[in-house]
Parts: structure tokens; C-alpha cells; sequence
């Protein structure tokens, strides 16, 4: 007798389930809503700030995908005589330059067989194993190819990936690095956070320009006040690379990390560089005891057009493995300024820490990122920081911003001055040691007043513009540059210009703080330019402590072997940690043991808008070849391949008609001649305004491209440098784009004008930039290499109303 039950009747077999619920809620007589209702809690998600984020769908052919692509090689590799004349399924005769590289430099030939032999899962293993020593995986992952280390990561999940980080790092004891900038430049205020967070344990500090003109100034404010904070913390000036190593021969900075690498032949080529350029620029680094990192990330490949359908994390091992080749100490990695990219496809995140764990696993410092504004959302940005925090990097962040998110002229930082509180109670919860410490408010008055007069005294032995007591007086209890006076732009521009043209170097800073009245500081500063001279900060994870003595790799090496063993936070540094702003005495409830001050009232974001001001049509009619102009009194304005063209409007929806209207009146209102060109040969930014700029009679250019980023270049400034740059797209608005004009022409009448204002928004990133990358890639495909730059005419006219 059969045991099968009837099958029950279906009243549908075309309802969805959500039709088939919303009938089950519909009883016989009610009318039915014209409007279907929406559950409250659904609407309630939908206002949530992780849904402002940008998410996009797995694309692999344009390598949109974190880190499984089909078009990623599988590992191999072949050696004969020494030499690797196969990898990952390529042989010698068809490498690309970065394949040539990381055979010959960045795999031991040697170990290379043998290594490549062991499973990817006994090498995972490895990691994991505390009884396995950190000395026996390298042993075996310096034989190791790109695509066999991609290969070990995906087998692993984060909470392994965390495991073996905490074995894998190179040094012992954890560090963190910080961003100190002004949306002014203003380098008393520079000078007074960089001391705040010295202070607050930061033992690397970094700043970068919105006007490159004003480098020399925050460079040297930078330095003064770190070392006014805490002796023995390092200082960097974010530039382009010949002037930042200039900075550093001269002992006005003390390390670099800005130095990309990618991971693709194009990518690399559109920088101007090439693996061995880059590795003799790592030479005349370290040729003058200067630290050096590269710098990469995922994402960057697909972010610049040019992944090749390769997964953004295959392509980050090979830029590690470039770092490797090249001799540098470390990486500055974790996908860093493009963090929006692998942040919006799945599992994205988990590829940012793999890259770290893959860093550390070829024996290189790594400064893990959480460095740029990832999401709206609080539960996700602190996420992404956790697997970084709780094993510990050398570098837990790139730059944490020790300024306001709307002065971070990196566009923004993970966390910020508001996040202190939040991450000392982290290291306290968990007993992780973040490198950070609660510093009691007078303790930080004290020293931000110390460093802007420290920095007065240097600017007047130098004579260079004026510190006034009342600036001093102003950031001493500022929050960002928005509460500050304002400087005298044109002086400090000449200030600075000033430094290059007189050989200003570390040693007149030191004579300076010296003659001003801090032979403290003085001390402090000349302690770290001998240890340049030792070359000890040559050392792999090297920092310099508050003493003027350095941890490294060497003498601080990284010791964990499983439980009870390697760095944990005790003793003293323990006792810092316990203490916070508000922690009330246990023997005298009344007390508060770590000192308490108001709450910082957060500060605004300067937001651009979108608004269009009419309905115009643009036509662009091309006149042949592009001339060179004979006019003293034009600028050209170049636009991107597909400007106008296919696109017709910005990131933010502001129409090309009214971007081009507004650029051609900004300088047509100066009484200069404006034309317009187009190239084709390529999309970037620095290319279009350079070749714009040199096809000027007065040698005036403005570069554009579609999605609205926007650059006033002059033609005997090398192509990475420029007079003005515009990043963020999405705040440029219609005023804005008119005063880019406006200066462009005052530029060509041989005027200084005061820079347009920096505008700057920290969320931009994650709620653009995925969206950005596909714009690029969009306007890519309309590059042609070989096609000259062309004439245009343009005829901008209002739309028929119908």
C-alpha cells in the first residue's frame, strides 16, 4: 500500500510570495488599499546610514570583485638555473614588467619549487599553527607566487586571517599613525593637533596639502609640533615624489609612505613608473636614513580602469610583492584611499585584511589602513577596524585623523577626534593595545600651546610670515580650522617659497626652537635627526620612542607563539590603558579618576550642491588638430574623452552645458581668451590639464573630466604637480566651477591669486566612489592612444520648453 500523501491543492501558481501574503492579510468585504502599506519597520531600515552607502553587483570582467575571479591565474611556477622561467601559468617570454620584477627580485628561485609544493591549506595551517614559528613561514612564503598567496588567504577565513596577523607582524608591539591637516593649510593649527596627538601615542604622524604651494610651512609646523607633543615622533609631508624626497634630504621630514605601487602593467605606466623607477626612488630614500613605505590597496586597479578582469586582491599581491623586490621596509596597505571600492562588492572587507595578513606575511611592515571614511554607517566602519585592532598591525591605521573629518585633507579618515573616546574604551573592554591613551584636558592645552609658540619662534628666526599671539591663543581651544583666524595666504605662500629658495633645512628648525625658547623641543628634534644618521630607522617596522630609542623588527621582534606568549598589554602600559575621561575612583565615587572636559560639539561638513541653474544643451563640434596657442592672454580648457560626449553630466548630475558655461565665464569675466579642446589619448586627470596647460599661449590650462574632478595645471610644472586641484567631484557645484575659471585666467594674466576655497566632505567617499570607479571605467573605453588632442567648438543653448 503506498505511503505517498495527495498533494494539496494550489489556490496559485503564479503568485509571488509576497502577493500570496499580502491576500492572506485581505479579508472577504474589506476594500482593498489603493496604495499597498509598508511594514513601519522596513521603512525604519530604509533611513538607516548604512543603506547611504554604495553597493554594486560582482562585475569580473572589469575586475569588480574582491578576491575570486575567474580570470585569476592558478598557481605554478617553473625554475631552471636559477632562475624563474614560468609563474602562475605564464612563461618567462610573456611576462609584463611586473611579472619580470617579482621573479627576479621578490621570490627566492631557490625556495620557489619546494615551497610552491606544499598544499595551500598545510600552508594556511602554518599561519595558524602557534607552534609553527614566525621564522618557519617565511622560510616557505618566500618561495610563494602571487597567485599561490592568493590561494592560502581564501582559504581562510577573517578570524583566522586575525590569527595568524597576531603572529605574523613584524614588530612586537603595536603602533599607530595619524593624519594632522588643515582644510586652510594653516600650519599653526597643524602644528598644535600634530602636538595633541603626540600626546595621545600616535608615533607617526602625517600631513598633505589642499594648495601644494603651502608644503613647507605645514611640513616644518608639522615637525615643530609633534616633537612639542612627544619626543621621537616621525613626520611626513604627503607631495608629489620629487619634492617630498626633497623635504627629506633636507631633514624636514623623517619618512615617506606615498609612494604607489600597482598592480597592473597600465597602471603603473599611466603614473610614469615603472617597478625598478619606483625601487630607485626607495634608494635615494634610504641613502639619507629617510623611512620609507610603498603605498597600494585593492581596489586601486579598478578605481584607474585597468584591473585586466584580475580580482582586486590578486592584484594587491602583486604589488606586495613589488614592495618585497624593491628592498622597501613595509607597505602602507588595506586598501587605503580606495576603500570604497572593495567596500561596496561582497566580502570586500575580508579581502582588506587578507592583503594586510599577506604584507606581514612576506616580512614587511604593514600600516593597515582604516585611514579613509568607509561608511555612513557606525556598526560597519567600526567592523572594519576590528580585525586590524584586536591581533594588532605594526600600524593599526594609516591616519587616524588627530583632526576633524572636515579639515582631513585625505578626504577623511575611519575615525576622527570624536572617535578617541570610543577607541580608548575599546582597548580597555577588550585588553587589546590600540597605541593610543586618554590624555586629561589640561595636559593637552599645555601642549598645544606649546607647539604653536614653538612654531612662532621658528617662523621668526627664519623670518617667515607671522604667528600672532592671538592665533595662538585661538587654537590652543580649537576644534578645526573653522574657529580660527584667518591667515594671510599670499605671505605664507611667499613664506614657504621662501624655505626652498634659502636651503632651509632640520638643522635651522632645531637652531630655531633653540633660540625661541624650547631647547626641549630642540632636543627632541636633533634626537631624531641622528637617528636618520644611525640609519636604525632603516630597520624593518621601525619607531622611534618617546626616549629617542628605536623598536624594531631587530631588537622588538615579534615573538607570539600561542597562548601566554608575544605582546600583551600589562604593567604600566596596562594601567594607562584602564584610564578614560569619565571613570569614576572606586574608593571615592565622587572622584573622577582620568579627568574630565565637555564633550567637543561636533563640527559641520562643508557640502557642494547639484543644482543646475536651466535647461541648456551643449554641442561640441571638433575643428581639426588642436594648435598650439600664440595668445599671452587665453587658457585652454581640456576635457576627457567621453565629456559632453556620451556623458552629458557630472557624478552629481550637474549638466556638462552649465560646468562649461561657468568655466568659460570665469575667465571670460577676467577680459582673457578662452578655448576648448578635447583628448582622447587618455583619462587622466593630470594628462589633460598638463597637455591643456602646454598648448596654451600664457601656458594656463584646465583639465576636466566627466564625472566633474577638475584641475588648473601650468605648463613648466611637472605633470603631477599643478597650481589647483579639485578631487571631490561630488561637491562641485556651478560657483565653483566659475571661480576655477576666474583663477585660471588671473594665473594667465601672471597674478597670485588667493586658491579657491577647499571644500571638503568625508562621507563623499563611501556614498560615491564605487560609482565613480564605473564612471571611469565607462570613460576609458573612449580612450584612443594614438589619436592628438582636437579643437573644439562649443555651443551651449537653451532647450526647446517642449
Amino acid at each position: 500500500m503506498s505511503t505517498k500523501r495527495a498533494a494539496r491543492p494550489q489556490t496559485s501558481t503564479t503568485q509571488t510570495p509576497a502577493a500570496q501574503a499580502t491576500a492572506a492579510l485581505q479579508r472577504p468585504g474589506r476594500q482593498t488599499p489603493a496604495v499597498p502599506r509598508r511594514s513601519k519597520r522596513t521603512e525604519i531600515l530604509e533611513n538607516r546610514p548604512v543603506n547611504l552607502d554604495g553597493f554594486v553587483e560582482e562585475w569580473p570582467e572589469v575586475g569588480m570583485v574582491a578576491m575570486d575571479s575567474p580570470y585569476d591565474p592558478r598557481p605554478s611556477v617553473r625554475v631552471k638555473d636559477g632562475t624563474i622561467v614560468e609563474m602562475d601559468g605564464k612563461d618567462r617570454k610573456d611576462f609584463d614588467f611586473l611579472d619580470q620584477f617579482i621573479a627576479d627580485h621578490a621570490i627566492d628561485a631557490a625556495a620557489a619549487e619546494r615551497a610552491m609544493a606544499i598544499p595551500a591549506t598545510e600552508i594556511a595551517h602554518m599561519l595558524l599553527d602557534p607552534r609553527v614559528s614566525r621564522a618557519e613561514v617565511l622560510a616557505v612564503s618566500s618561495g610563494l607566487t602571487p597567485a599561490k598567496l592568493l590561494e592560502v588567504v581564501k582559504t581562510m577565513n577573517v578570524v583566522e586571517m586575525m590569527m595568524a596577523m597576531q603572529k605574523m607582524r613584524a614588530r612586537r608591539t603595536p603602533a599607530n599613525q595619524g593624519h594632522s591637516t588643515s582644510a586652510r593649510d594653516n600650519p599653526v593649527q597643524v602644528a598644535a593637533d600634530a602636538a595633541e596627538a603626540g600626546l595621545r601615542g600616535f608615533r607617526e604622524l602625517e600631513t598633505t596639502l589642499g594648495v601644494v604651494r603651502y608644503a613647507p610651512l605645514v611640513a616644518i609646523a608639522l615637525q615643530v609640533g609633534a616633537q612639542a607633543g612627544k619626543p621621537g615622533v616621525l613626520t611626513q609631508c604627503a607631495l608629489e615624489e620629487a619634492t617630498e624626497l626633497e623635504l627629506g634630504m633636507r631633514g624636514i621630514t623623517a619618512y615617506a609612505e606615498t609612494i604607489s605601487v600597482y598592480g597592473t602593467e597600465q597602471v603603473f605606466c599611466d603614473g610614469d613608473d615603472t617597478p625598478w623607477s619606483k625601487a630607485f626612488l626607495a634608494s635615494a630614500y634610504a641613502s639619507r636614513g629617510i623611512k620609507m613605505r610603498f603605498t597600494s590597496g585593492t581596489g586601486a586597479e579598478v578605481q584607474m580602469g585597468n584591473a585586466e578582469g584580475k580580482s582586486m586582491l590578486y592584484l594587491e599581491v602583486r604589488c606586495i610583492l613589488v614592495a618585497k623586490g624593491a628592498g622597501v621596509q613595509g607597505l602602507q596597505n588595506g586598501s587605503i584611499s580606495c576603500i570604497g571600492v572593495p567596500g561596496a562588492v561582497p566580502a570586500g572587507i575580508r579581502a582588506v585584511l587578507a592583503e594586510n595578513l599577506i604584507a606581514s606575511t612576506v616580512d614587511l611592515e604593514c600600516a593597515s589602513g582604516n585611514d579613509q571614511s568607509f561608511s555612513h554607517s557606525d556598526m560597519r566602519r567600526t567592523a572594519r577596524m576590528m580585525p586590524q585592532l584586536l591581533p594588532g598591525t605594526d600600524f593599526i591605521c594609516s591616519g587616524y585623523s588627530a583632526v576633524p573629518n572636515y579639515d582631513n585633507m585625505f578626504a577623511g579618515s575611519n575615525m576622527d577626534p570624536e572617535d578617541y573616546d570610543d577607541w580608548n574604551t575599546l582597548q580597555r573592554d577588550l585588553q587589546v593595545d590600540g597605541a593610543l591613551r586618554h590624555v586629561p584636558e589640561a595636559e593637552i592645552l599645555a601642549a598645544r600651546n606649546r607647539a604653536a609658540r614653538a612654531l612662532q619662534g621658528v617662523f621668526a628666526h627664519l623670518d617667515l610670515a607671522p604667528i600672532t599671539d592671538r592665533e595662538i591663543e585661538a587654537v590652543t581651544y580649537s576644534h578645526g580650522s573653522k574657529e580660527l583666524p584667518l591667515r594671510d595666504v599670499l605671505e605664507d605662500l611667499k613664506s614657504a617659497q621662501s624655505v626652498m629658495d634659502r636651503g632651509v633645512t632640520g638643522l635651522d628648525i632645531v637652531k630655531g626652537l633653540e633660540a625661541g625658547g624650547f631647547p626641549e623641543v630642540a632636543e627632541a628634534l636633533l634626537g631624531v635627526l641622528r637617528q636618520r644618521v644611525s640609519g636604525d630607522l632603516l630597520h624593518t617596522s621601525a619607531i622611534l620612542t618617546p626616549e629617542l630609542t628605536t623598536l624594531s623588527a631587530v631588537n622588538d621582534a615579534n615573538d607570539y607563539a600561542g597562548p601566554g606568549s608575544g605582546y600583551r598589554p600589562s604593567g604600566a602600559r596596562w594601567e594607562e590603558m584602564k584610564q578614560l575621561r569619565h571613570v569614576v575612583s572606586a574608593r571615592n565615587p565622587e572622584q573622577e579618576v582620568g579627568g574630565s572636559s565637555p564633550k567637543a560639539v561636533p563640527a559641520g561638513t562643508a557640502v557642494g550642491t547639484g543644482g543646475t541653474a536651466g535647461r541648456r544643451t551643449l554641442h561640441l563640434e571638433e575643428k581639426g588638430a588642436a594648435h598650439q596657442g600664440r595668445r599671452s592672454d587665453e587658457v585652454v580648457i581640456g576635457i576627457s574623452p567621453a565629456f559632453g560626449d556620451f556623458f552629458s553630466k557630472t557624478i552629481v548630475d550637474v549638466p556638462h552645458a552649465e560646468v562649461l558655461r561657468e568655466l568659460l565665464a570665469g575667465v571670460e569675466e577676467q577680459g582673457v581668451h578662452a578655448r576648448v579642446i578635447r583628448l582622447r589619448s587618455s583619462a587622466d586627470l593630470a594628462v589633460i590639464a598638463h597637455t591643456a596647460a602646454r598648448l596654451s599661449g600664457s601656458g594656463i590650462g584646465i583639465g576636466i573630466l566627466s564625472r566633474g574632478t577638475t584641475m588648473i595645471h601650468q605648463k613648466d610644472l611637472v605633470r603631477l604637480s599643478n597650481l589647483e586641484l579639485f578631487p571631490q567631484a561630488p561637491l562641485m557645484d556651478l560657483e565653483t566651477f566659475r571661480m576655477i575659471g576666474r583663477n585660471a585666467a588671473r594665473y594667465a594674466k601672471g597674478e597670485s591669486p588667493e586658491p579657491v576655497p577647499s571644500r571638503n566632505d568625508y562621507m563623499a567617499r563611501p556614498r560615491w566612489q564605487a560609482k565613480a570607479a564605473l564612471l571611469h571605467i565607462k570613460e576609458t573605453e573612449f580612450v584612443r592612444p594614438d589619436a592628438g588632442p582636437v579643437e573644439l567648438g562649443a555651443l551651449i543653448s537653451m532647450a526647446d520648453a517642449g
